[in-house]
């Protein structure tokens, strides 16, 4: 249960279905809450990602504050890839640990909270009930309502805003360009042609750093040996959250 004077931290990534869970977070407990909208921001997200945040920031009619690791007050995932000499991990990602997980335990050292909300859609109950059987004080604000990520896309427009460049390109999230925690030969087609210089800056950090990304035929392989027009599963919504509440195992 919500208590009058609850503080409720919203973690906004960027994306749209944060967007709405922020909005809908204030519409339903502005009045008897500390709502705060808080953002963990990525160096190698796309710009626009920047412009689509001050757009809903004017939409929610609160400030959404930035929250960092002050090991990496640069926010660059590629600067965390150099210093852990690693990339990708089996359950998550030295980015993902550095600046999302480590970047809240920093902030909560100086804020309380009470509870918290993340942008999962109706289908993602799976990612909501593993994180409160881990303790965390999650409330289901879009599960609870049945959002839908189509719906969520839909409310966003509906508002006037315009959704971060990155969907249109044909990506199906808005984490940053070249994640790597993607191992389909689908999404690392789609970088090398969009945006080729990530995939080069990629190709060339995994293979110094002895990452192989991408799979290929049930092989993982580096970028630079990936063939031309390889394909994997379509791209819907990648099966994996890039956010400060996953692999806790491997936050040491």
């Amino acid at each position: 249960m919500v208590n009058d004077g609850d503080t409720i931290a919203v973690w906004f990534s960027c994306g749209a279905a944060s967007a709405v869970a922020a909005k809908m977070t204030l519409d339903l407990y502005k009045d008897r809450c500390n709502v705060r909208v808080l953002n963990n921001p990525v160096a190698e997200e796309d710009e626009d990602n920047r412009r689509f945040l001050a757009d809903v920031e004017l939409w929610l009619g609160v400030e959404i504050e930035e929250v960092r690791n002050p090991d990496f007050p640069n926010a660059s995932a590629v600067e965390v890839w150099d210093a852990r000499k690693a990339m990708s991990f089996p359950r998550g990602a030295p980015c993902t640990i550095e600046l999302k997980k480590k970047a809240r335990y920093a902030w909560e050292e100086n804020n309380h909270v009470d509870w918290h909300v993340l942008g999962y859609v109706h289908g993602e109950q799976h990612r909501h009930d593993r994180l409160v059987a881990m303790g965390e004080p999650l409330l289901p604000v879009l599960l609870g309502q049945r959002v839908t990520k189509d719906q969520c896309y839909q409310i966003i427009q509906a508002a006037g805003i315009k959704l971060p460049r990155v969907y249109s390109l044909g990506y199906p999230n808005a984490n940053c360009i070249g994640c790597v925690k993607a191992t389909s030969p689908t999404y690392w087609s789609l970088v090398r042609d969009k945006h080729p210089g990530v995939f080069a800056e990629r190709a060339e950090q995994s293979r110094r750093l002895g990452v192989r990304l991408v799979r290929v035929n049930n092989e993982r392989i580096f970028l630079d040996e990936m063939p031309e027009g390889a394909t994997g599963g379509p791209l819907k919504n990648m099966d994996f959250e890039c956010g400060l509440f996953c692999a806790p195992e491997e936050a040491a």
